[in-house]
This record gives structure tokens, C-alpha cells and sequence, in this order.
């Protein structure tokens, strides 16, 4: 029998069906990733399974004796009191006498007069009710965590915040787990970690991510709502992407030849007396069968359109930085780092939470001054920064006053637009563009954002953790835009995948105060800095040499900078043609044509998307190369 199952499970609020007829069954050991656009229900749906939200119809079948425990989106604000105290409330029982007795074991370990007393009179109430095993369950719970059961939850990081409420969900030992994006704030360590930790549960696990690399490493199997509806997909991430694009061709297919026959028969409806006469009455009713089945098809939601409002080229040199060094609380956050930042750069920030990425932006922007060592900055610079605390927004403000400070319009390269329309790019419907900022989802916050802080004119462009809360959709055309932008970026990230795809070099936290850069992206540091690691930290007291070397410097050849300039339009025609066959082959006028010229296109495509990634790859290998060269 499975541990959990949905039958034929409806809800909704008011519009239609969020959840219509989903059926659904969880086996043991299974981890299950739940994946959807924002908005589609996949927390709503989750909410149902642990029992917060009661459908409207259709049942919800749980195993005898079963025992579920979440963890939510957001961190409480009003997250309190000691480690111990939060997690041990988990249990449900035995809660007050526990977190007493940890409480009288703290006073008295500082030798507070009377407490032994107070400590064997709690010792006999929990020996009475059974519950050493309980407290011994809590003990090993923050101890497999890494956690501090003396801690005051509101000084913690919120990466550590939500460890602590991972450690409640798990302590009461569940049959059955739900996370809801769990890696949100926490940093490339902690995420390491958990997915470790969740390969070896011994639980089912159902987790909503939008970190590609950790869906890609748990789930055993995927599920995805789409307009009210589950889809299971039995496999990995990457079978499951290339599925799920056949089916919705084959879907955009089907519903075109269906809208050429409905428009056909409407067409003979209206031809007057004559049509009458010959009217078959089964045809008429057929009509208005196709009628009402146009009526309830439910069209996926639109993919969002996200243009960069770019400002004049900066100067080759944006910045240049000699031996900065950040001291906070008598400790260095780092120390004599030195780097060179060009026009066009993409560079990638790592480290633990807390380890000072921010205050290293801050100061490489000039927004601080370095406690040692200088920061140039090159000419006709234009900064845009998203901020990871989301403090630009005005949380009482709507969304298009916030996107256009009250005026009502935007300008984006140059071409005026009213914010209601430049919105809906942005998936925000008219009615949720005029909500306030106070009202919307995580990942509405980020759009919300990033809406606003594209209408500012940039050729540098500063990201701190921009990936939280937005779905795999909106995630790949951001990526797919910072790609394409002209400026140079500066990306502070825990999504590795993301990295990957963007940046052409990495600049990490290694810890004790040292900083390194490393060509390429997450894996390509990982791949570096194993082999390395040990002639690295040799190299780390030796202040005039603190950035690494390739092993073989060299300088493009006069053919390589010929073939590198060339890149860029050569890949933009490729892609050009490609897109315009996807367009062709979307089109329901192309499908009268013979089958021979179906296949040549698709042939075609397959041809232009092998020479769009060689061409990718040698314009990354020789812009990194052109990179490393001295200025």
C-alpha cells in the first residue's frame, strides 16, 4: 500500500480549478519533486497533502499511523527562543518538561545555586512520562545538524534559521517529508549538505526546488502541475526536459489543427439560406460541442519577456582592485585580493553565508571604502544592483508604482510604455499589478524586482542572489538574457547550474581571509582547486602574488581575435535561422506541405543546434584565454 494517495482531489478559489481532479500516490523511500510554474498550486497542493487546506472534493488516503512533517517556503520573521526550544516543539508532546530540564542543565553547568534541586525534580516528571528517549531523539537530531541547542534562533543566519526548522520537521522521525525550496538562503556548503543528508533518509520526500542541480541529483521521480493537472514523469531531469518539450509540440499540434477545423465550420455555419437548406443537424451540434471544448481549454501561462534597458558602453577598464582587505569584529573577512574586471565580464561570487561576497561588492562599487589596499574604477560606469533583501521595493507601494514611481510609464532602450503593459511581461495581470508589494509570493517579489530594475539604464549590473523563489522558466530566460547583455555582470549565486551557464570567471571565499579567481564556473573551480589546493595556500602568504595563474599563459593568435570577433554574429545568424524554423514548424499552414519538408527542417535543426553549442564553446574557450591576458 502506498503511504499516501490522492483521488480525484479539486480546489479552488474562486477562478478556476487551481487543483482539478489530481490523483496522485507516494511509495516509501521515494523522492519525489514537485515542479510547476509560480502560481500553479504547487504549494497549495503540498498544503493539501499535510493537511492544512481541506479540498473541495476527492480524497486524501493516508497510511495508518502516519506521520508527515514540512518545511515551508519562508523562515518566520518572528522566529524565537533557543535552538532547542524550536526544535523540540516538533515533537508535539513532552514539550514544556524537555525544554525545562535543558534549560535547569544550562543554569546549573554555570553553577547556579538550587538548581541541582529543580534539576532531579524535572528528572522524575520525565522518567514518569517516559521521555528520556524523546530527549535523546532531539539530542541527535541537532547533532547530525551541526546545530548549537543553546543558540538564540533570532542571531542566526537565515541559512541557519532554516537548518533549525529542517531539525523540528525531522525530529518527530516522519514517514513522509515536505520541503518547500529548501536550498532557498542557503549557501553552496549548506545545500552540499542537505542534498547528502536527504540521499540518505530513509523517509519519502516530496521537495519543490528550483535549483536544477539539486532536482537533478534527489529525485527518483518528477511531477509537474500545469493548469490544474499532474503529470508524472518517471525519470531524470534532463529525460524529463526533453519529454516534456515533445509533448507540449505535440499539444501546440493538436490544438492548431483543432482551431483550423472550428474556424472551418464556423465559416460554413454563416453562409446564409443557402447553407441552411443542406444544414445537417448532427454537424450543428458537433459545432457547438467544439465551441464549448475552445471555451475550457486552459492555455499555459505565457513565458515572461525580459529586455535589459542598456546605457552607453562603459570604458574597457571597469575596475581594478590592489590588495583590499575588509576587517569585521578583529577578524579579516579577507585580505590582500587583487583582481581586474573588463568590459564585458561575467564574474561569479562563492562563499559560506556570511562570509562578506556583499561587503565585497560594496566595495568594489566604491559603496564602501576597503580598510586596506585600493579600488579603481573605470570611466562612463552605470550601475544596477538587485539586492538579495529585496529593500528597493516599497512594500505598501503597488507593483506599478513601485516599477514606475507613480508616473505611469517606463522607458526601456529608448521606447516609452505604459507599466501596466511592460508588466504582464513580467507575468503580473493587470489586477496583480496594482496589488502592493506586501501581498505577493516570493518568486512575484522577485519579478517585481527584476521589472524594476530593468527600466534602469546599466552597462553594470549587479546581482545578490537573484535566483530565489522564481520557477525553471523565468530562471532559463534570465540566464539566457545575462548571456546576451554586453556589460559586464557581477553575480553573487548559490545555484550552481546558474553559474555555470553565465559566468566566465569565479572569485571564492576559501576561508582564513583568502580570496581566489579561478576561470570559468562552479564545476570549472572544483575541477581547479583539488588539484591545486595545497600549492594555493602556499601561495596565500605571499601578498604580491595573490591571484592564480593558468599554467600555460598565452595570447591570442591574430587568426583566434579575427575568429573571436566573428563569434558573436555568427552565433546570433544561427540562432537566427533555428528559431525561424521552430516558427515554421509551429505554424499550421507549414503541415500541408509534403513529409519530405518536415524532415529536412527538423534534420536542419538538429544540424544548427550542434554547430550553435561547438560555436559557444570556442567563443568561451577563447574569451577565456583573451580574459587572462595581461591589460
Amino acid at each position: 500500500m502506498a503511504l499516501l494517495s490522492l483521488k480525484d482531489v479539486r480546489l479552488a478559489f474562486g477562478g478556476p480549478e487551481l487543483i482539478d481532479g489530481v490523483s496522485l500516490q507516494i511509495e516509501r523511500r521515494e523522492r519525489v519533486c514537485l515542479v510547476g510554474r509560480n502560481g500553479a498550486g504547487k504549494s497549495t497542493l503540498m498544503k493539501i497533502i499535510s493537511g492544512e487546506i481541506v479540498p473541495d472534493d476527492g480524497e486524501v488516503i493516508c497510511e495508518q499511523g502516519l506521520r508527515i512533517a514540512s518545511l515551508d517556503q519562508e523562515v518566520p520573521q518572528d522566529l524565537s527562543g533557543t535552538v532547542f526550544e524550536i526544535v523540540a516543539a516538533g515533537l508535539g508532546n513532552m514539550i514544556g518538561l524537555l525544554t525545562e530540564y535543558h534549560s535547569v542543565s544550562h543554569r546549573l553547568s554555570h553553577g547556579e545555586a538550587g538548581a541541582i534541586t529543580e534539576l532531579e525534580r524535572i528528572q522524575h516528571l520525565i522518567e514518569a512520562s517516559g521521555g528520556w528517549q524523546i530527549q535523546q531523539r532531539v539530542e541527535t537530531v541537532l547533532s547530525r545538524l551541526g546545530l548549537d541547542p543553546d543558540a538564540q534562533a533570532a542571531d542566526l543566519s537565515g541559512g541557519y534559521k532554516r537548518r533549525v526548522l529542517l531539525a523540528k520537521a525531522l525530529v518527530n522521525e516522519p514517514d513522509l517529508l515536505l520541503l518547500d525550496e529548501p536550498t532557498n538562503h542557503l549557501d553552496i556548503t549548506s545545500i552540499g549538505w542537505l542534498e547528502e543528508f536527504l540521499l540518505e533518509y530513509r523517509g519519502a520526500i516530496l521537495f519543490i526546488t528550483h535549483d536544477r542541480k539539486f532536482l537533478q541529483t534527489l529525485a527518483t521521480r518528477i511531477i509537474e502541475l500545469d493548469r490544474g493537472r499532474l503529470t508524472d514523469w518517471p525519470c531524470d531531469y534532463a529525460t524529463y526536459l526533453t519529454r516534456r518539450q515533445a509533448e507540449l509540440n505535440a499539444e501546440a499540434t493538436q490544438n492548431a489543427l483543432f482551431d483550423k477545423k472550428l474556424s472551418q465550420e464556423e465559416k460554413w455555419i454563416r453562409q446564409g439560406i443557402r447553407a441552411r437548406r443542406t444544414r445537417n443537424e448532427g454537424r450543428v451540434i458537433a459545432l457547438k460541442e467544439m465551441r464549448k471544448e475552445r471555451l475550457a481549454r486552459r492555455t499555459q501561462t505565457g513565458s515572461a519577456r525580459m529586455v535589459l534597458n542598456e546605457a552607453e558602453r562603459s570604458g574597457k577598464l571597469v575596475i581594478e582592485a590592489k590588495g583590499i582587505g575588509c576587517l569585521y569584529e578583529g577578524r579579516h573577512l579577507f585580505r590582500d585580493f587583487s583582481t581586474t574586471i573588463i568590459r564585458g565580464d561575467k564574474i561569479g561570487i562563492i562563499g559560506p553565508n556570511g562570509s562578506g561576497k556583499t561587503t565585497l561588492i560594496k566595495m568594489l562599487l566604491g559603496l564602501m571604502e576597503p580598510h586596506s589596499g585600493s579600488v579603481r574604477r573605470g570611466a562612463r560606469i552605470e550601475v544596477a544592483y538587485f539586492d538579495q533583501h529585496r529593500e528597493q521595493l516599497d512594500d505598501n507601494k503597488s507593483v506599478m508604482d513601485n516599477v514606475s514611481d507613480r508616473s505611469g510609464y517606463v522607458t526601456v532602450n529608448g521606447k516609452t510604455r505604459h507599466v501596466i503593459g511592460y508588466l504582464e511581461d513580467f507575468l503580473f495581470p493587470p489586477e496583480r499589478a496594482r496589488s502592493p508589494v506586501k501581498v505577493l509570493s516570493g518568486g512575484e517579489r522577485n519579478r517585481a524586482l527584476l521589472a524594476r530594475l530593468f527600466t534602469k539604464p546599466s552597462n553594470v549590473l549587479v546581482m545578490d542572489e537573484p535566483t530565489n523563489d522564481l520557477d525553471t522558466d523565468t530562471l532559463e530566460l534570465l540566464e539566457e538574457m545575462l548571456m546576451e547583455y554586453e556589460g559586464t555582470v557581477l553575480l553573487v549565486s548559490h545555484d550552481r547550474a546558474f553559474l555555470n551557464n553565465i559566468v566566465t570567471s569565479t572569485i571564492v571565499f576559501e576561508g582564513d581571509g583568502r580570496l581566489e579567481e579561478y576561470v570559468g564556473g562552479y564545476d570549472d573551480w572544483l575541477r581547479q582547486r583539488r588539484p591545486t589546493a595545497p600549492v594555493r595556500t602556499e601561495k596565500a602568504v605571499k601578498p604580491e602574488r595573490p591571484r592564480p595563474k593558468q599554467e600555460r599563459p598565452r595570447i591570442l593568435t591574430f587568426n583566434e581575435k579575427k575568429e573571436l570577433e566573428a563569434l558573436p554574429a555568427l552565433i546570433e545568424s544561427l540562432e537566427a535561422e533555428r528559431n525561424g524554423l521552430y516558427e515554421m514548424l509551429a505554424s499550421p499552414e507549414f503541415y500541408k506541405r509534403e513529409a519530405s519538408g518536415t524532415t529536412a527542417a527538423k534534420e536542419r535543426i538538429g544540424e544548427l543546434e550542434k554547430e550553435i553549442t561547438e560555436a559557444y564553446a570556442r567563443w568561451e574557450f577563447l574569451e577565456s584565454i583573451f580574459n587572462s591576458q595581461p591589460a
